[in-house]
């Protein structure tokens, strides 16, 4: 599907409802998904974000396998409107026992890209979830011998600048805690070594928008996500990497060593039957 108005272009695939490419004229901002790297480029993260400890969850007294990130983002979904995806077979994962609809809706207004997925219990019982999202961008004139490729900046819920702080370290992708917390500055630089140890992860809505700025400290554009519980900020280290994700979500990674059932995993939603979620987030170009 592409959608196109006078200011952008975004093409988005039926595989996982992704984000593929997001133009203003000819210049594309979404990474590539050159596999070298990370071969994806924006994927929904549902029912799980973050790596559930042993990659298993646990509902209703039963053990279940639950990949990194959940399945969404390697689902089929089918077009259902001119801007709307809905996942295909999302009773054929016996790794997740519920009835349900994920939808996922994409609107343009002038420079930014809405996106929103909402989530319907179809079951008889309460149904338990995380999702979150996962978009990556390139580094503006990408340079592997710069010492600095760029910056992002933090601001809060009110549009302020904030120096967010980090309380877990990630082991295996799994949070394990810092003996101090650990402030980041509200604008914060882009090296070959900032992901040394893997994600950034903001907890407690600390960030509600994160602006990727150019090596000029120029804001090149924001994700916006008021209603984030978290924010992860990633790029693989590996030499010459291009791109930093901004991620925006309602859930997190399991602490190291949870064994607890789904309902009680941090950041964890609940619906009850018929009940409907919606998570939105918004990229604007600058």
């Amino acid at each position: 599907m592409i959608l196109k108005n006078d200011k952008i272009t975004i093409e988005v695939s039926t595989h996982g409802a992704e984000l593929l490419s997001l133009k203003s004229g000819e210049r594309e901002y979404m990474w590539n998904g050159d596999a070298a790297y990370w071969n994806r480029h924006a994927p929904i993260l549902f029912p799980a974000v973050g790596k559930p400890f042993e990659n298993t969850v646990r509902i209703d007294g039963k053990a279940y396998t639950m990949k990194q990130h959940g399945f969404a983002r390697d689902s089929e979904f089918e077009e259902v409107g001119s801007n709307t995806f809905r996942m295909l077979g999302a009773e054929d994962h016996d790794n997740y026992p519920y009835r349900y609809d994920l939808e996922a809706c994409y609107r343009l207004d002038g420079n930014i890209v809405e996106i929103t997925w909402k989530v319907t219990n179809r079951d008889s019982r309460d149904m338990h979830f995380q999702i979150g999202a996962h978009p990556g961008f390139m580094l503006p004139d990408y340079n592997a011998a710069d010492a600095i490729h760029g910056y992002v900046r933090y601001l809060d819920r009110e549009g302020r600048a904030v120096s967010p702080t980090i309380t877990s370290d990630l082991a295996d992708g799994n949070r394990v805690p810092l003996a101090q917390p650990q402030t980041i500055p509200a604008v914060m630089p882009l090296t070959a070594d900032t992901f040394a140890h893997d994600a950034l992860v903001f907890e407690q809505g600390q960030v509600a928008e994160a602006v990727l700025c150019d090596k000029q400290g120029r804001a090149v554009l924001s994700v916006l996500c008021p209603q984030a519980e978290a924010f992860g900020i990633w790029a693989p280290h590996k030499e010459g990497c291009p791109f930093v994700c901004l991620e925006p979500w309602c859930g997190i990674c399991d602490a190291n060593g949870y064994c607890g059932d789904i309902a009680d995993r941090t950041y964890s939603h609940r619906l009850a039957p018929s009940e409907q979620y919606q998570f939105t987030y918004k990229i604007k170009l600058q």
